[in-house]
């Protein structure tokens, strides 16, 4: 039985994976950590939980002896509005803790996954769309330990011939998981506010576009690499995905129509505005899908009507 291990299993993207890996690896073939211990009700607690700082090698080291893992998820990351408020704590869990995994994962053999962020691009990169390939100069210490975290990959499957993969990740919206200090968190607050109070109030400008995409489609993406025939994979790492694009007012747009007395207004916040117009408005992911032959499944109506109807039916739950 394959063994997994899951860093950052309480986070966005975690509350999500895990519960999908351990339905396609067994429940108890995927051990899920993260740096604090979660609600008995969180989906990552439903089964093998460790707590775990990725910074902490030895303790990784341990882990991953100790459960004879095979497969490795590193989700552990600060995002990117929080790494501008504390840059010295993102550098330490993204750079030195992506070290850490890397050399955990060359030391038991095994596969590794490693996700990236359309925050691995800047100001100077094409916008729209973003190549596969293209100029990487990040003006955020997220951005900067994205591209120098893709570069470390990259050299371990040179120099180690290990086998890393990844994406990069557009702005993920989750009914799951409550936002976690990324600049596209607007996309996912915005449903929370229209269902409890009928209002949003935006950080970022109405006509900012960005690259979004609904999370069962990221983490299908993400099994779906995992599992590809290596010998297709000219990437392997970093990977361009994408979904659908839109700005806070066409996805508020997108929502009146479903809740048509919802009102939105903007208060600009200057450091995220600044942040996501360092970004991608849209992706060419032309080589995933010639790779490995992904497609996304969820447009933006898709993805608004699930999400309404995902949260109105777990706030009936909590009542």
């Amino acid at each position: 039985m394959v063994q997994v291990l899951v860093t950052g299993a309480l986070g966005q993207v975690g509350s999500e994976l895990v519960p999908a890996l351990r339905l396609q690896y067994g429940a108890d073939a995927v051990l899920a950590t993260d740096l604090r211990r979660g609600s008995p009700l969180h989906p990552s607690m439903d089964g093998p939980f460790e707590q775990l700082d990725c910074t902490d090698g030895a303790a990784l080291r341990a882990l991953l002896e100790r459960y004879r893992i095979r497969v490795i998820y590193h989700l552990a990351a600060i995002l990117s509005a929080r790494a501008e408020a504390e840059p010295q704590l993102a550098w330490r869990v993204n750079m030195e803790g992506l070290y850490n995994v890397l050399e955990g994962a060359r030391q038991v053999g095994a596969q590794l996954f490693v996700p990236s962020s359309i925050a691995a691009f800047g100001p100077s990169t094409p916008k729209d769309p973003t190549p596969q390939d293209t100029l990487q100069r990040p003006n955020t210490l997220y951005g900067v330990t994205k591209v120098a975290g893709e570069l470390l990959c990259d050299y371990y499957v040179e120099r180690f011939g290990l086998d890393v993969r990844g994406l990069r990740y557009p702005g993920l919206i989750s009914h799951t998981a409550l936002p976690g200090g990324g600049t596209t968190d607007y996309a996912v607050e915005i449903f929370h506010h229209a269902l409890k109070w009928g209002r949003y109030r935006c950080f970022l400008a109405p006509d900012t576009r960005l690259p979004l995409m609904y999370m069962p489609d990221a983490i299908r993406a993400t099994q779906e690499l995992m599992l590809a025939d290596p010998a297709k994979l000219r990437h392997r790492n970093a990977y361009n995905v994408a979904a659908f694009s839109c700005t806070p007012a066409e996805l508020a747009a997108e929502i009146q129509k479903h809740l048509p007395e919802f009102s939105i207004d903007y208060a600009v916040d200057p450091v995220r505005q600044a942040i996501a117009e360092s970004w991608p408005r849209s992706l060419d992911d032309r080589a995933a899908k010639e790779e490995w032959g992904w497609q996304p499944q969820y447009s933006l109506a898709a993805m608004t009507t699930d999400m309404l109807e995902k949260l109105s039916q777990r706030a009936l739950r909590e009542a």
